[in-house]
């Protein structure tokens, strides 16, 4: 086995055994890995408190033919505020989720592994609801399938828009319309998060039309998936 060393994200863990566990991380340069951490379920664990979900973290790792095996990690971030906000750890556990879904194992991806720590160290520091609807959208994107959301995607036509459709490429016109009825005022947040003005957008103040988005992102990144977003429903109630 070779030794390695990585930066990489907790996006979850699972028991293994009586005191190990599976965390499956997305990783700088190496994709999504699985690697079994031994004994952190015992209280005198080294770093079991530094691999919880979320957690961002410099590892050391041995490379196994299935599982690697974690031998060191150290804290990066820890995201306390996220932590400590039941809104915002409902957020990022929703990311983490379509993280999860969206990465391959192995195969690596380092644009994905920023666009994640970007997106949890914004939620950590902001308020704004749009955080998580606009890290959905932008993963669409990097997964390839980026809504057209400037013309309709059906007809081309640059006249108003309104409603969004991802199984027909994103917004489409009146004559066009299917799926999702959305506001002006949603079109244009749509356009601010993927046009490169996401920062105007996190300033909005919460509105109908955040809540749009908020809607949009999710059935979209659901109907890219084929599954629903489990941790959607602790985003609702929290």
């Amino acid at each position: 086995m070779s030794l390695y060393r990585e930066h990489g994200i907790v996006l979850r863990t699972y028991k293994l055994g009586e005191a190990d566990r599976i965390v499956v991380f997305v990783t700088r340069g190496h994709g999504k890995v699985r690697a079994v951490a031994k004994g952190v379920r015992k209280t005198k664990s080294r770093f079991g408190s530094r691999l919880e979900p979320g957690s961002h973290v410099a590892l050391q790792l041995y490379e196994g033919r299935e599982l690697d095996i974690v031998t060191q990690a150290e804290s990066v971030d820890h995201f306390r505020a996220i932590r400590d906000d039941l809104d915002r750890l409902a957020g990022a556990q929703v990311m983490l989720e379509a993280t999860d879904q969206v990465s391959q194992e192995r195969e690596p991806d380092a644009r994905l592994y920023q666009l994640l720590l970007g997106a949890l160290r914004t939620l950590a520091g902001s308020g704004s609801s749009l955080v998580v609807p606009a890290f959905l959208l932008k993963l669409l994107a990097a997964d390839g399938v980026r809504p057209l959301v400037e013309v309709c995607a059906s007809c081309g036509e640059d006249t108003p828009l309104v409603a969004f459709d991802l199984g027909a490429g994103g917004l489409l016109c009146r004559s066009c319309r299917s799926g999702i009825p959305v506001s002006p005022g949603a079109v244009d947040l749509l356009r601010d998060v993927l046009g490169g003005r996401l920062n105007a957008a996190l300033a909005e103040p919460e509105s109908e039309a955040t809540r749009e988005i908020t809607h949009l992102a999710t059935a979209a990144m659901e109907h890219h998936l084929e599954r629903r977003l489990r941790t959607v429903d602790a985003l609702d109630h929290a």
